[in-house]
């Protein structure tokens, strides 16, 4: 895999039509980390993965990976670049196999065989249970399998940042564990990660640095035991009070 660059945002701003929604956002991703992105719900967070994939425009601001100005760029661009985003509630194309669906991740790469073949072992030595459903419909599956299907689909455009939006969402605590036990594996053969999520211990358990938006601002960041360690923090997320 390609060394992967930092992902950085300056003073974001971005929305649909007249509403603004995100408002001066400032995040980095560093090379080789994964970053969570915190918030409640309607905070603003998938809007922002949405003008990261170029499927909105920024309307003011600087999207740079590495030297790259990303700012202006269209979605399919961004993809070529190497980010790669894992839509929430996994978009999967129900009535075709499974093994269809992940082929449909590489088709922007257009690989070689070899390639496309050494691409599906490693989505299927990731998520074993994918090689024993690869000829069933992705419709079939379990949530969690098909959440295991969206990410290897991000994973056959051979992403240097992959971005996941709310892994977790309606899933039970056995297969989140799952899927961050795969997501530390990805990390650790070099790929970077920016995860949405909701479910704040999970985020801060997995992330080498986080950011928590709030109405569509940046409203804290640091490393995880920092934000965990704070009780205005713990309060309003996690529902302890010191």
């Amino acid at each position: 895999m390609t060394a992967p660059f930092d992902l950085e945002l300056r003073g974001v701003c971005a929305g649909y039509g007249e509403i603004q929604v995100l408002w001066g956002v400032d995040l980095v991703v560093r090379a080789g980390e994964i970053t969570a992105l915190i918030g409640s719900n309607g905070a603003g967070k998938s809007t922002l993965m949405r003008a990261l994939s170029g499927l909105i425009p920024i309307r003011d601001g600087t999207c740079r990976w590495g030297e790259q100005d990303l700012t202006r760029c269209d979605a399919a661009a961004i993809i070529a670049s190497g980010i790669i985003h894992v839509p929430e509630g996994r978009r999967l194309f129900g009535a075709m196999s499974v093994e269809d669906n992940l082929l449909m991740g590489a088709y922007a790469r257009r690989p070689n065989r070899a390639k496309l073949t050494a691409s599906l072992d490693h989505v299927y030595a990731t998520f074993p249970k994918l090689a024993e459903r690869r000829r069933q419909a992705a419709a079939t599956l379990s949530g969690g399998e098909q959440q295991m299907c969206a990410i290897g689909r991000g994973m056959m455009g051979a992403p240097r940042l992959l971005m996941i939006d709310e892994l977790s969402l309606g899933l039970s605590p056995l297969l989140v564990e799952q899927l961050v036990e795969a997501l530390r594996r990805l990390n650790a053969e070099g790929m970077s990660i920016l995860l949405v999520e909701q479910d704040v211990i999970t985020a801060l358990e997995l992330c080498h640095a986080a950011y928590i938006m709030d109405m569509g601002r940046i409203t804290r960041s640091g490393r995880p035991d920092e934000l965990l360690a704070d009780p205005t923090i713990r309060d309003a997320y996690l529902g302890v009070i010191d």
